[in-house]
């Protein structure tokens, strides 16, 4: 008896409603934009520029390294070191983003289907701003001295 309700309940659905499992669901990305392979639960990070909180494998990591002082402190330091080939230390800063802060921070880039699955897509290569230059000027050229 309890099977012939459950058939007729079956058949009583409405057409839009399927008693099939789901086919599986299209991937953006192979590793699910994590690198968590294995392990259920990861600890959790706060973002450098937004502090949300962000699973350790799916935060964006980049060392910023930067001089301890400033480039005229520096000239000073040198000047009035005795040693000279006296190297200042660096300050090296392990910066950690959300997604979204380093897409808008231009950390990383967005990048479409094709170069995303390449291999070559997976290896980084940070862009420079405006050219040869490198200066601040919008013009082509603006950062070269004049010919």
């Amino acid at each position: 008896l309890a099977q012939a309700t459950a058939a007729q309940a079956a058949r009583s659905l409405p057409p839009t409603i399927s008693t099939e499992p789901l086919a599986n669901m299209p991937s953006k990305r192979r590793n699910n934009g994590r690198s968590k392979h294995g392990r259920g639960h990861t600890a959790i990070v706060r973002c450098s520029n937004c502090a949300r909180c962000v699973p350790k494998d799916k935060a964006i990591k980049r060392f910023q390294v930067r001089n301890m002082v400033d480039a005229s402190s520096q000239r000073d330091l040198r000047d009035a070191s005795v040693y000279a080939t006296f190297m200042l230390p660096k300050l090296y800063m392990k910066m950690i983003y959300c997604v979204s802060c380093a897409i808008h921070g231009r950390v990383v880039r967005v990048r479409n289907k094709k170069i995303r699955a390449s291999p070559e897509g997976r290896i980084y290569v940070r862009p420079s701003f405006g050219g040869k230059g490198g200066g601040k000027g919008g013009a082509p050229g603006a950062g070269a001295p004049p010919k």
